[in-house]
Formats: C-alpha cells, sequence, structure tokens
C-alpha cells in the first residue's frame, strides 16, 4: 500500500480532482469535508500526510490544525493548508496553527504532485 494522504476538502470538484491526482500517483487517501472529520479520521488511521483546506463547515482547517499538532499522537503528520488565501497575514495564521507548508489554490498539477512528494519524503 501507498502513502496515505488525508484530504480535508469540502468542494467536491477539488476533491474529486486532489484523489484523482494522488492515486494516479500511487497514493492510497482518505477524505473529510470539514475539519471535525479530518481530526477524528486522523486520530483513527494516522496519516502520512494531510491536505488541509482553510476554509470548511463545522470546523475550519486552522482549528482542525491547532487541535491535531497540540495532540502528542498526531503533532508530528505534515499538515499542509490547501487555500486561496495566500495574503501575508493568511500565511502568517496558516503557520501559527501549525501547518507545514500550503500550497495554492487553483493547484498547478505538475508542482502539486512534485510538492506531495516532497513532504512525504521529508519524513
Amino acid at each position: 500500500m501507498g502513502k496515505v494522504v488525508l484530504i480535508v476538502e469540502d468542494n467536491e470538484m477539488n476533491l474529486t480532482l486532489i484523489r484523482d491526482l494522488l492515486q494516479m500517483s500511487g497514493y492510497t487517501t482518505l477524505e473529510a469535508g470539514d475539519g471535525e472529520q479530518a481530526t477524528k479520521i486522523t486520530q483513527e488511521k494516522y496519516p502520512d500526510l494531510i491536505l488541509m483546506d482553510i476554509h470548511l463547515p463545522i470546523m475550519d482547517g486552522l482549528e482542525a490544525t491547532s487541535i491535531l499538532k497540540n495532540d502528542d499522537a498526531t503533532k508530528n503528520i505534515p499538515i499542509i493548508a490547501l487555500t486561496a488565501s495566500v495574503m501575508k497575514d493568511d500565511k502568517e495564521k496558516i503557520n501559527e496553527a501549525g501547518c507545514d507548508g500550503y500550497i495554492p489554490k487553483p493547484i498547478e498539477v505538475d508542482k502539486f504532485l512534485e510538492q506531495i512528494a516532497e513532504f512525504i519524503n521529508k519524513e
């Protein structure tokens, strides 16, 4: 089984694109539609990488990231923010929440897969 990536995304089109790209590249994927589901799945399955949308229903991606980074069992799982918000203030909030990096939306397919490989291979 390939490395496991949790995709936390509430937009069905984005989710489908990201899932298809990752699966075609040999990754196993898990999916969550909000931050609350993301924390639960992470605490049960311990994925190798989390792609976290920031603007989510129920619990946003920054709060979910903060919860996971403050949990000894999940704090070392890399979390990459997926966001269209790339202003300076947004980047600071992403860093403060504990994200290990970010990938801007809309994603660039070739660059996206390179970035995923970089983060997965840092382990």
